[in-house]
């Protein structure tokens, strides 16, 4: 198990995102993620920068903790040779422990440089052609290609680390983590669901399985509860909505009527306890990276409440949970020799 910690470059500007994942290092989380948005999804949130930069002054400024985009669409706004260009560029300051995480990307942050946003079957296909144009070049080989979505013209990356950045891909169910296992590629999720683990192993997935998981400490359960309304109300919408719209006006329309109360089963407030019964059934479902997001602004209090309890909380985890994975494992792997 290792444990993130969510970079919500949404809600941060880009010197707090670089402090934050230095104090997350010191600290002891494992691995920072970071978010890659053109835009917040409310105005109350009020942040998006150009994250590449900051990853490049996280990986100047840290030495051990790993670093992960969760996600950048490498299919709109960038080209996916300019993701390669860039993935390459930050792996070669911070070495092995830089990962791309992929995904087919929300009309908030992509619609800005024109065109269509075209339908969820046409947006996976292009991320599928990406992810392909980039282990391209990730080869260092000077590569063409007239693909039905893109063009790459005598193309060579001639700046690459020794050990290429692993690619993760978001998988919000089955079919895409079955696409993930076919590419050769991690996932990344944002349930915790057992049936996109298995669907992953099954079709022959051997990549990093993370996940993320919102939550939102604070001295009080009503001050989260505040702060996630605030800030956070738009999670509520079904991502049937949540890839469609276009505009922070847009997902504040669509949210108006989201309550308070109605954000109760995300993990918050003081008590570990709390977080530690939630955590765990991600755990149960087989992820093994759990990357931890705070939802506002309060990442000082985060940060002090997984240095003094929930780190070795989440640490010491009963045997019970970590057996389960591992009798499951074995019974995957039996099940599969015997296939």
């Amino acid at each position: 198990m290792q444990l993130g910690y969510k970079l919500m470059s949404e809600e941060l500007g880009p010197r707090e995102l670089i402090a934050n994942a230095v104090h997350a290092e010191e600290i002891g989380f494992d691995l920072a993620a970071i978010s890659d948005h053109f835009s917040p999804w409310l105005d109350e949130e009020g942040h998006a920068p150009f994250i590449w930069s900051v990853l490049g002054g996280i990986a100047v400024r840290t030495q051990q903790i790993g670093l992960m985009t969760a996600v950048t669409c490498p299919s709109f706004r960038y080209h996916p040779a300019i993701v390669a260009q860039a993935a390459a560029t930050v792996s070669l300051l911070a070495g092995p422990r830089f990962r791309l995480g992929l995904g087919s990307g929300e009309r908030l942050n992509e619609h800005v440089v024109g065109g269509e946003w075209p339908a969820t079957d046409v947006r996976q296909e292009r991320l599928e052609e990406a992810i392909e144009l980039i282990q391209m070049l990730f080869d260092g080989e000077t590569c063409s290609h007239r693909g039905e979505y893109f063009v790459l013209d005598r193309a060579r990356l001639f700046d690459l680390p020794e050990q290429l950045p692993e690619i993760v891909m978001a998988a919000g169910g089955p079919n895409a983590a079955r696409i993930a296992a076919e590419r050769g590629v991690g996932l990344i999720a944002t349930e915790p669901s057992r049936e996109i683990v298995d669907a992953y192993r099954e079709s022959g997935g051997m990549g990093a399985r993370c996940v993320e998981i919102p939550m939102c400490w604070a001295d009080s359960d009503d001050e989260a509860l505040g702060t996630m309304h605030r800030y956070a109300r738009w999670s509520q919408l079904d991502w049937n909505v949540l890839p469609e719209l276009p505009t922070t006006r847009a997902f504040a329309s669509a949210s108006k009527f989201v309550k308070p109360a109605d954000l109760e089963e995300t993990p918050h407030g003081p008590s570990v306890d709390r977080y530690v019964d939630a955590i765990r059934r991600y755990l149960d479902a087989g992820f093994e990276d759990l990357i931890l997001h705070q939802i506002g602004p309060e990442q000082d209090g985060f940060l002090e409440f997984f240095a003094s309890e929930l780190g070795t909380a989440l640490r010491g985890l009963d045997e019970r949970s970590r057996r389960s994975a591992r009798q499951h494992d074995h019974r995957f792997e039996q099940t599969s020799s015997n296939g």
